[in-house]
């Protein structure tokens, strides 16, 4: 398989909406000091999204509605996860059937409960690739749906040519995201690559929040700045014109 023609077509026909080669060069040292020197060690990533339901992202201001949270839950975390996995499982072995190494990064899988992180940021290779940018809420916003989409990314030394490069932040002014946490636990700072994630994002404070609604047996879900984003519900209900690259 030509890589570089062969991968998109595949990642496509798995069921991915978005697709991008990131080089990790520039975050080599944030990558190290979050996953290791194994992580660290793979120059490129290759990066998918799967795009959410509008109508199952819609549901979110009625989370407390255990119906309402499980449907969400359901389709736009666990089955899309699993579905984002299986897309990262059969790209890493297309890749390995080439000679190169890959190494796919489970799309939802926390490695430390200290730093509430998984080994790789897949958010930073989407980024990386000219996906999209981060935003206040610390989520990948996509031109085309906001933060509304889950991502997954398989690292390798396969020589792919970068898709892009890392878009500015179109946020502006707007602070819905931080205005609607319920636990506030955003600072509103624009994201900068110099500065560490506790500057814009509590993360234990989120965390917390989640154990609380778990221990209180309310439906341990929240996604309110995923949901409020401009940049997702002004294209909601609009149709995707193929793999976004």
């Amino acid at each position: 398989m030509d890589l570089m023609s062969g991968l998109p077509v595949l990642a496509q026909s798995l069921g991915a909406d978005y697709y991008g080669v990131a080089d990790l060069a520039p975050a080599g040292d944030f990558i190290r000091g979050q996953g290791g020197e194994r992580i660290a060690g793979y120059p490129r990533a290759v990066v998918m999204g799967i795009v959410l339901l509008d109508t199952l992202v819609d549901l979110l201001p009625d989370r407390e509605d255990p119906a309402a949270a499980i449907l969400y839950r359901h389709h736009s975390y666990d089955v899309v996860n699993l579905a984002l996995d299986q897309i990262g499982l059969q790209v890493a072995n297309a890749i390995q059937r080439e000679s190169y190494r890959a190494l796919p990064v489970p799309a939802s899988k926390r490695s430390s409960d200290e730093t509430i992180a998984g080994v790789f940021s897949q958010k930073l290779a989407a980024h990386l690739a000219g996906l999209g940018w981060i935003g206040k809420s610390c989520l990948l916003i996509t031109p085309d749906h906001g933060p509304r989409v889950r991502w997954i990314a398989v690292l390798t030394d396969a020589p792919l040519v970068p898709t892009g490069t890392p878009m500015e932040s179109r946020c502006g002014e707007c602070s819905a995201c931080v205005d609607i946490c319920p636990v506030h636990a955003f600072t509103g700072r624009t994201f900068r690559e110099d500065e560490p994630r506790e500057v814009r994002f509590d993360a234990a404070l989120c965390d917390r929040y989640f154990r609380d609604m778990e221990k209180s047996g309310r439906p341990t879900v929240c996604g309110m700045c995923l949901y409020i984003c401009p940049h997702g519900r002004r294209k909601a209900g609009q149709s995707h014109g193929g793999l976004s690259r």
